[in-house]
């Protein structure tokens, strides 16, 4: 083999072997993509499900104030025993950035009474890409869904006429180099409140 020829050998070996790191470096970039966004999918959605079972079980606080406190379109803070532990605590719902929170503040005293501020703050999902034209939060009254004009109710809605919510994440792990968003949404109506209309 001639010094040419051995020296066009390397050349080509060094561009297959440049084309098969980049080949190589790009799968393993997409796999990890792929893996991370169906681990953020995967915890939004577990975190929706958690919210929904927490919301349809809003009551009346145990110092007698109404199950709901304000709902907004990215803030939501009502009464439920999260916890089941019987207690009735506050809960509070809320974006922070691109992250999605709930704090939980427990009943102290006799009688009781909820300190102010969130005493326990946990993450419900990251990733979090919503607009202000898709709240995470949406409310119905009790006309819905035969009223579909005033329903979603204007934010921040009326509290007493709250009656069913909607709950919607839009998760995206790289919104600048990925416009695809995984859509996680659930509607959940709020079994106390609907039952006290059915008593009266």
């Amino acid at each position: 083999m001639t010094l040419i020829e051995m020296m066009m050998a390397i050349a080509i070996f060094s561009i297959g072997v440049e084309g098969f790191t980049l080949l190589f470096t790009r799968a393993w970039k997409n796999n990890a993509f792929v893996i991370e966004s169906g681990e953020a999918s995967m915890t939004a959605s577990r975190g929706v499900q958690k919210t929904v079972d927490v919301v349809r079980r809003a009551r009346q606080a145990d110092n007698g104030s109404y199950s709901i406190v304000s709902a907004d379109d990215n803030d939501f803070v009502f009464y439920s025993d999260i916890d089941k532990d019987g207690a009735t605590e506050r809960v509070h719902y809320y974006r922070e950035a691109n992250t999605l929170k709930v704090g939980v503040t427990d009943p102290a005293g006799i009688p009781p009474a909820y300190p102010d501020g969130d005493q326990n703050i946990q993450i419900i999902a990251n990733y979090v890409a919503n607009d202000a034209s898709h709240p995470i939060f949406s409310y119905y009254d009790e006309n819905y869904p035969a009223d579909e004009i005033n329903n979603p109710m204007e934010t921040p809605a009326s509290v007493s006429d709250v009656r069913m919510a909607k709950i919607h994440l839009m998760i995206n792990i790289d919104p600048d180099n990925a416009p695809d968003y995984i859509n996680i949404q659930s509607f959940v109506a709020l079994r106390n409140l609907n039952e006290y209309d059915r008593a009266h």
